[in-house]
This record gives structure tokens, sequence and C-alpha cells, in this order.
């Protein structure tokens, strides 16, 4: 498969700057893709279509507040500051992304919050982007913690909008995240609501859940037409020994599992055996999926609409089927559904 098979015309319009007023009552594609047959549903009467047995599994890893504004030391120079990851707690460094990049030097400082109250400084350029920053800060490190959270935002994509409001405190994270590490949301998570895992359990359909912590490296641009030599960035990936469990309880029944989200999808479709049975783990994976990819865990996937070049979209066509999949796509923006972090989602079925 070439990167270019993966373009397609998206209005902007179509992109959802806001989540629905309730989770489960965005819209629904279903696609079967022996066959190509589509239905259009709202999200909640996914209940329809899965039975007593079958398991979800889904994403229960949380977002922090990853986007930081601040100051550059002597200048004044406004700069963003994405944090990556934690890369040591004693030290307080952490990897990051710093926008405007090409300003900033090793030994800058760089400030933070009212009075420039937080402090760090650039020890190292990691890639043309990356920084690795020491957070200059005297108290313990929960004190730490706190006054850093307190001044970050949460990472809405900027090309959703350019700046995080407070609905996005509640609506970006999913009503089962626990797990901290996340830069971006779940997103096909974020339309399971109470009310409709009450209706899931009275029906006898379980959920188990594995943690990915989503990082830009899923979001990464794909920078080869030849997809195979694309690398994925690796996403930290922990499977419980009590999903594993599940999973193969419910396949060795008869049952379906439904993977929720191409993160979830990827991370099930790492530690197989070869009697395709789904092991524990807790690791990393840049398992990159696209066609054609044979699937040995989920039965049936969860997926949002995802912008043009995405690996999403490509995770998505390895399961639904390319034809089928890219036709579902115009099918959608035909009918106004909404694409992105905060739109409508798409269920494949066997």
């Amino acid at each position: 498969m070439k990167l270019s098979q993966f373009n397609y015309n998206l209005p902007l319009e179509l992109i959802a700057k806001y989540p629905t007023d309730y989770r489960d009552e965005c819209r629904l594609m279903i696609l079967h893709k022996t066959n190509g047959k589509i239905e259009h549903k709202l999200f909640k009467d996914i209940i329809n279509y899965c039975d007593e047995g079958d398991v979800f599994v889904l994403n229960d890893t949380k977002v922090f507040p990853a986007r930081l504004r601040g100051n550059k030391e002597k200048t004044g120079a406004e700069i963003e500051v994405f944090l990556l990851r934690e890369l040591n707690k004693d030290q307080r460094l952490w990897d990051v992304l710093v926008d405007p990049a090409r300003k900033i030097r090793i030994g800058n400082k760089l400030y933070f919050g009212e009075n420039d109250s937080l402090v760090a400084e650039v020890i190292d350029n990691t890639t043309s982007r990356g920084r690795t920053l020491r957070f200059l800060f005297d108290g313990s490190y929960e004190e730490f913690k706190t006054t850093l959270y307190s001044m970050g935002e949460m990472p809405v994509p900027t090309w959703i909008r350019p700046r995080a409001e407070a609905i996005d405190e509640e609506r970006f994270q999913t009503i089962f995240a626990s797990q901290e590490g996340a830069v971006a949301s779940p997103a096909a998570g974020l339309h399971f609501s109470r009310e409709l895992f009450k209706r899931m359990e009275i029906k006898g359909v379980d959920k188990c859940f594995a943690t990915v912590h989503i990082g830009l490296g899923h979001f990464r641009k794909v920078d080869v037409e030849d997809l195979s030599k694309h690398k994925m960035d690796s996403e930290q990936a922990i499977i419980p020994e009590s999903t594993a469990d599940m999973v193969n309880e419910a396949h060795r029944r008869g049952h379906r599992v439904f993977s929720v989200g191409a993160t979830v999808t990827r991370a099930i479709e790492t530690p197989v055996t070869t009697t395709n049975e789904l092991k524990p783990f807790n690791g990393w994976t840049n398992k990159f999926i696209f066609p054609p990819y044979r699937f040995c865990i989920a039965d049936a996937m969860v997926t949002n609409f995802h912008l043009p070049y995405s690996t999403m979209l490509m995770s998505a066509t390895a399961f639904g089927g390319y034809e089928y999949v890219m036709k579902a796509y115009k099918v959608a923006i035909k009918e106004g559904y909404s694409f992105g972090t905060y739109g409508d989602a798409m269920l494949i079925l066997p």
C-alpha cells in the first residue's frame, strides 16, 4: 500500500470542534466488512450489535495537561512546551517538544506561570523539535507535579481548536480513564457513557481494559510513500493477565472481541501466541497496522472517522477492507458525519 492511497477530500467544516452534548448520542456508522453494507445509527445503538458473552477491550489511559505556555529568558518570547514523557522523577527531567524550536538552545531558561513561578532549563536537544527540560523546583515531587499540572492545559489538537477550554477537562477524557500517561485521548472510547455501560452489564456484555499511553507518534506524519518503510514511534502498553484471560475465554466460548480504537487494536495484536491467543504484556509497541493485515484477536472494531493520511485510517482500512472503508468515508462525508477526536464513530463488524 502507498501513502497516496489514503488521501481523500475532507471539508474542514466536518472536523468536530466540540463533543456532542451526550457521549453516546453521536452518530454511529455500522460497516459490515463481509459485504460492505452500511447502516446509520446513534452510538448508544451499539448495544444491539453485541451479544451476551461478547467482550469490549477499552483503553483506560488518562490524559494529563501536557501543553504549557511560557516565555523565554531575556527576550520574553512566547513559547509553547508540549510534555511528552517524564524521564526522571528525582531530577525533574521531561522529554518535550518546544515551539518555536529554532529559537531554543541548550542552557536557555524557560519561565511558566504567574510571576514566573516555575522555571525549566534546556539541557539537551534530542531531535529537530524535541528537547529535554530540567524543571528547577525545590519542593517535594508531589508539590512539583501539582504545580506543573496546574499550569498545563488539556492537549486538544490545534487542528480542532487553538486552545483548550473548560469543557475539555471532562470531555477529553473517557469515563474510565484511570492510568495517567497519555498526551492524546483514545477517541473511540469517548463515546461510552455510564448508562451504556449499565445496559451492557444487563445484557451480559463484558468489558476489560488495556493501558496504552498514546504519544504524539500515533499522529506523526507519514512521510514515505511506501508504507512498509514507515516506523511508528513506540508507545507504552500494558495488558493485564485478567484482560488476556477474558479475551481468550470469550474466543474459546465462540464469542466476539470488540476492540475499541486503533490504539487498543495495535496493542492486543502485539503479544499474540502461535495459537492466536492474547498474552499479558507490559512493554512498548511500535506495531504499525496497514493493509493487508491478518488480525488474530479483534473480531470487531470501534473507531472514529480519521483524517487523511493518518495511521488510524490505515488501521481501519486494514480491519474493514480498504475499498469498503474508503467507500464508507465517502458516504460519511456525503451524510455530514463529524470527523476527528470529537467526531462520530464507526463500528466495523465481521
